[in-house]
Formats: structure tokens, C-alpha cells, sequence
């Protein structure tokens, strides 16, 4: 097999890993966060996760960064990706279906798209592609329209989840934009543990410890968030960030999200309907617009590649 034909099948087999996995994780974090404070579910499993990532680092030779630059750059990248990208996601979820969440998360691919026309890696956008954007923006009002239970906490929480995929796309274009001498196993451990600290101790001040309802299922989901979201599926994606293009990436907010909707009415009995349904549908053919352009040349990665 030629170096090209397996650089192709590793990418392929991480957007598998990245599909599957994350959108699973809407299921896991509607359900976890029944029982555990969503700032404290967010927190300790990314926490966690991000410690046993930098142990596997170190032991496989590669050190811990000393220099500062390392570890504000690996801050940033964890507010946007894990404090707000994904803390954001999980109180969400505690008044939002796992299904509807997962909808209006795919418009995180309209965000990758767009900021990434900035910056010193910007790759320009085609004219369908800025149609994609503008159809896609649409879909989302559409999604965030009142329904027939309308409540402003509802609506508030929407609007809050929408405000994570902004956060989530600048936190993916800064991740391309700038490059540090960190392997992509060292520096998922790094923003991950250092995001998912952010958020424990928000927990912590805003009283959470004294909300959590221990229970089988609540730590199940909270393990499985931690294993399989956390530690396999964001070492996956840094690692994609610095091996796909921009549109590529965002092909994942309109693959997970058919996943999460048939976990969520499976598992859950979530339904989508009426003018959400036809959000949903113009999402769709925006994200599909706006990330479908081929013939990008391969990239030399912007961090340093390791083994996953």
C-alpha cells in the first residue's frame, strides 16, 4: 500500500471513529445529565480523560511541554473546544432532547466553513458554498422557531447550545491556524484536562457537588462520555484537525447528528417534527453545499503526527 493509500484509510477510519462515537454522545450526555450537574459531567469526564491521555503521552516518550506557549495555546484551544464548546452542549441538554441538541449542533460545520476563510491556513469559499451558509443559517432560525411548548428556559437553552457551535468552529480554525511542537496525543490531553478543570471548578463554586444523584446508570453514562467521547474520540479529532480541510471537519456535524436521532428515538422515544423537521431538512442541504467542494491539496500537518 502506498503512503498515500494509507494516509487516505487512517483519515477515513478517524471520521468512522469521530462519527460513531460523538454521535452517541448526545444519548449519553442526555442521560447523564439526569443525575450529575452537566458542569461537573463536562468537567470531570474531560478532566479525566485529558490526564490519561498525557499519562499515555509520556509513556510513549513524549514529553511534557515546559515553555509556556505550549500550554496557553493548548487553554484556548480547551475553553473553546471543552468549557464552551462542549459544557455549553451538556447544560444544554438538560432541558433539550439529545436529538434537538444534536441538530442545531450541526451547524458547526457552518462555522468550521466560514472562519476558516480566516486566518493564515484560510482556504476561500465557492459561491455554492456561501449559498450553503446562508441556507444553513436559515434552517437553524427555522430550528429555533417556538413550538407548541414553547418555554423561554427551553428556548434559552437553544440558544445556548447554537452559541457552542460558534465556539467549537473558532476553536477548530485556531487548532489549524496555529502550530505548536505538540503531538496530537500530548495536546488532546492538554486541552482536554485543562478545559474540563475549567469547568469543575465552575461546578464546584455554583454548587453542584450538592446536586449530584449518584446512580448506576448516571455513572455509566459519565464512563462511557469519558472513555469513548472524551479520551478515543477528541485525541481522533486533533488529529484530523491537522490532516483535513476545513469542510472535511465539517462533515461531522451532519453525520453525528443522524446518529444521535436514531439513538434518541431508539433508546428514547424522541421524535422530530413539524417546523423543526423542515429545519432539520434545510440544515441539511446548506451543510451538504457548503462541504462538499473537493480537490484540496494535502496539507503538511501543522503539529506533529503520532500514533492513536
Amino acid at each position: 500500500m502506498s503512503s498515500d493509500a494509507h494516509h487516505r484509510l487512517r483519515i477515513m477510519a478517524a471520521f468512522a471513529v469521530v462519527y460513531i462515537v460523538w454521535g452517541s454522545t448526545y444519548l449519553g450526555i442526555r442521560i447523564g445529565v439526569e443525575d450529575i450537574p452537566p458542569a461537573l459531567l463536562s468537567g470531570i469526564r474531560n478532566t479525566i480523560a485529558g490526564l490519561v491521555l498525557m499519562v499515555i503521552a509520556i509513556a510513549r516518550g513524549q514529553p511534557l511541554p515546559r515553555t509556556r506557549p505550549e500550554w496557553l495555546h493548548a487553554l484556548i484551544m480547551g475553553m473553546l473546544l471543552v468549557t464552551l464548546g462542549n459544557g455549553l452542549v451538556t447544560w444544554g441538554e438538560v432541558y433539550v432532547q439529545s436529538n434537538q441538541a444534536a441538530l442545531i449542533a450541526i451547524t458547526s460545520a457552518l462555522w468550521v466553513a466560514w472562519f476558516g476563510t480566516f486566518g493564515p491556513k484560510s482556504h476561500p469559499l465557492s459561491m455554492r458554498a456561501k449559498s450553503g451558509l446562508a441556507i444553513g443559517f436559515l434552517g437553524a432560525i427555522l430550528m429555533l422557531l417556538p413550538g407548541r411548548h414553547f418555554t423561554f428556559e427551553h428556548f434559552g437553552a437553544q440558544l445556548t447550545i447554537l452559541l457552542s457551535t460558534v465556539c467549537w468552529g473558532m476553536g477548530v480554525i485556531y487548532g489549524r491556524s496555529y502550530s505548536v511542537k505538540v503531538t496530537p496525543l500530548m495536546l488532546s490531553g492538554m486541552l482536554l484536562f485543562l478545559g474540563g478543570s475549567v469547568l469543575v471548578i465552575v461546578g464546584v463554586v455554583i454548587g453542584e457537588p450538592t446536586r449530584w444523584h449518584w446512580s448506576m446508570r448516571g455513572i455509566a453514562a459519565l464512563t462511557y462520555l469519558t472513555v469513548f467521547g472524551s479520551c478515543i474520540a477528541y485525541s481522533t479529532y486533533i488529529w484530523l484537525i491537522n490532516h483535513a480541510t476545513p469542510d472535511k471537519l465539517g462533515t461531522t456535524a451532519f453525520v453525528n447528528p443522524v446518529i444521535a436521532l436514531i439513538l434518541g428515538w431508539v433508546v428514547l422515544g424522541e421524535k422530530v417534527e413539524g417546523v423543526r423537521l423542515v429545519g432539520m431538512l434545510v440544515i441539511l442541504v446548506g451543510v451538504v453545499l457548503v462541504t462538499t467542494r473537493f480537490g484540496y491539496p494535502r496539507k503538511k500537518p501543522l503539529i506533529q503526527e503520532s500514533k492513536l
